[in-house]
């Protein structure tokens, strides 16, 4: 894995044409960086008047996909699905050859794989991506974008890709893991947003609003739970070490049976818990009340028994 914090992309003798399919949110702050950075840029979109404010900006604005993608060595597809994707590009195989696809959709990794398939197998150079971030982020110093595919394919485009954004990272030849970073991460931020939302709903049928209680959240989160996120935390799971004489499980498992009890007396779901409570519950049926909560992830792999 490589990462490239440098938001300067140097001293660039001619811009590279890109053309950028799908002008949503994000496709039209792709659009606009690229614009901003004196890159000669083509956009099109099934819904024209979504490329109205980039071509006043001096975009070209294409009349067909493919009129799009012929004018342009490098072809950003930023469209709502894969499905979609393979919808404007699948007509388009004879005039990708010789071209590079940067994808920057969302979707699944197999879906990805089965994209960069498509594209070797009409002769374009490919690269997978995931942005971490909302469209408002494009451009900036700190933004990161997950790369991957060859990568002769990324050496080539990085100076370009760091335009989008400060902090590309190359995770390798597998054009899958970008989406699967970027599934595990938006894993991570859905779960700690339904935590956040579950307890300003219990504190606030005390009254208490959302502003107050924010602090105490935010205070616990970058002190009690920023030691989830450090390198030994990482250890234990990898080396599976699950000794512990901090939080053990049995201690998680008290604490977990008094969240679900304190919110169906105070009428709140707890059905979101359930797997929690019932991985915590089996780890003390099978023994391991004494080890570290990261033991957990025996219970989630694929070949766990």
């Amino acid at each position: 894995m490589t990462t490239n914090d440098n938001t300067n992309p140097g001293p660039v003798q001619t811009r590279t044409p890109v053309a950028v399919l799908g002008l949503g949110l994000m496709g039209r702050a792709l659009a606009a960086a690229l614009l901003g950075a004196g890159h000669p840029t083509t956009v099109w979109n099934r819904s024209p008047g979504k490329a109205d404010a980039l071509a006043a900006q001096g975009a070209v604005r294409a009349r067909t996909a493919a009129d799009a993608v012929r004018s342009a060595p490098v072809v950003i597809v930023c469209v709502s699905t894969y499905d979609v994707a393979h919808q404007v590009l699948d007509p388009l195989a004879a005039d990708v050859d010789g071209r590079t696809l940067l994808n920057l959709t969302s979707g699944t990794p197999e879906e990805a794989r089965r994209a960069a398939s498509w594209a070797a197998a009409h002769g374009a150079d490919y690269l997978d991506g995931a942005i971490m971030g909302v469209p408002q982020m494009i451009g900036l110093p700190g933004t990161l974008l997950l790369h991957g595919g060859p990568r002769k394919t990324f050496d080539a485009q990085e100076p370009l890709l760091r335009v989008l954004g400060g902090a590309n990272t190359y995770l390798g030849d597998d054009p899958g893991l970008p989406l699967l970073y970027d599934m595990a991460l938006l894993t991570l931020l859905y779960a700690t947003g339904q935590g956040l939302t579950h307890a300003q709903a219990m504190v606030g049928t005390a009254g208490v609003s959302a502003t107050e209680f924010q602090p105490h959240a935010a205070s616990v989160f970058h002190t009690v739970l920023a030691g989830l996120f450090d390198a030994e935390s990482a250890r234990v799971v990898d080396e599976a070490d699950y000794a512990t004489e901090v939080s053990n499980i049995s201690t998680n498992q008290l604490a977990v049976g008094h969240i679900i009890r304190t919110s169906r007396e105070l009428g709140l779901p707890t059905d979101w818990l359930a797997p929690v409570q019932a991985g915590l519950d089996r780890a003390v049926r099978e023994g391991h009340a004494a080890d570290n909560p990261a033991r957990l992830i025996e219970y989630v792999r694929p070949d766990s028994p």
